[in-house]
């Protein structure tokens, strides 16, 4: 298995050592009635886009029922049923939505409602059955999620899901998850300027993958933002959700902003791109670590995508970047077992 291959979970199937999120080809969508999504989309420009990361090697596309309405799921089944074979899907439940008014309405985990939420998913991505189901709600009190665990692996033996996950940064939940038979993975917010030191150890030691959401920082480390920057209010970045850390009133954070800047150097050495260096460090953080991050365009999978060609940072790089941000030495993949 080379540096840019990785598995799910403790046995599964191989999967490329970046992936690709959903979230943004989603559309429009509202969260406590502020926009959720990143903008205006273009259906036919997501599907090329999928397709042609799969013919670059990514075979892992990662949505969620609540993003776009249902919408990205419905675009990502579109593109990719005539090649099913030869990806991966993970998708996720647990909010509930108007799907009339595009707006999230709530948190729903009971038994009954993920059998509807997934019956629901499996039709909009056209498919019999989804590679990872993740619950979406990271904060659930683990004395409730045992029931929760439950309707999953009945759902595997049903043949409806191959394995399950959750998307949480909390140690204490990924260790209650990978307890569980079925479990593949964990998916958490990291990147270069974000660390999940803990989480990410705890997933190392029960033998789950760390799918990381927010690679690139929200658009942060794609380099195109700086100061006098500004996104729109019908964008997640800007519209003033409290746990938008990157962007404050639609603005990069000057702080993040300072720190990239002082990276920048390393990340885009051995001519990688800026976002590529950013998901090169992710991928330098373990065997099992897969990167997600976002597109809206052919331009932006294609560059997230050949980052498979280079790789992981190497051990010495990441070490001079934990030099200059004053961290603790991070484990690398090539320090891991």
């Amino acid at each position: 298995m080379t540096s840019s291959v990785r598995k799910i979970g403790r046995d599964g199937p191989e999967v490329s050592g970046v992936g690709l999120g959903c979230w943004a080809i989603g559309g429009p969508f509202l969260l406590e009635g502020r926009p959720d999504g990143w903008g205006e989309v273009d259906d036919a420009e997501s599907a090329r886009a999928i397709n042609h990361a799969v013919d670059l090697g990514v075979n892992l596309f990662d949505t969620a029922d609540v993003y776009g309405i249902g919408h990205s799921e419905r675009v990502l089944g579109r593109a990719l049923r005539s090649r099913r074979a030869e990806v991966l899907i993970a998708t996720k439940f647990g909010y509930t939505y108007d799907e009339s008014r595009r707006n999230v309405t709530g948190v729903d985990i009971s038994p009954g409602y993920i059998r509807r939420a997934c019956d629901a998913s499996l039709r909009r991505l056209g498919t019999d059955y989804i590679d990872l189901y993740q619950l979406h709600v990271g904060n659930v009190d683990l004395t409730a999620v045992d029931e929760v665990f439950a309707v999953l692996e009945d759902l595997v033996s049903e043949g409806k899901i191959l394995s399950f996950g959750w998307s949480t940064n909390e140690p204490a939940a990924i260790r209650r998850l990978g307890d569980q038979r079925h479990a593949a993975a964990a998916q958490l917010e990291l990147n270069v300027l974000t660390e999940a030191d803990e989480a990410l150890a705890a997933g190392e030691e029960t033998g789950l993958t760390s799918l990381a959401n927010s690679p690139l920082a929200m658009g942060l480390l794609t380099g195109k933002f700086d100061a006098g920057s500004r996104v729109p209010e019908n964008d997640v970045r800007g519209s003033g959700h409290p746990w938008v850390t990157y962007f404050t009133g639609g603005r990069p954070d000057p702080d993040h902003l300072r720190r990239l800047a002082a990276v920048r150097e390393i990340l885009t050495s051995e001519d990688r791109t800026l976002a590529q260096g950013a998901l090169a460090w992710v991928m330098a953080r373990g065997r099992r670590t897969v990167p997600i991050p976002g597109f809206k365009s052919v331009a932006q999978a294609a560059e997230n995508a050949r980052t498979l060609e280079r790789g992981p940072l190497t051990q010495r790089q990441m070490a001079q970047i934990d030099e200059i941000l004053n961290r603790d030495s991070t484990p690398t993949i090539s320090a891991l077992p």
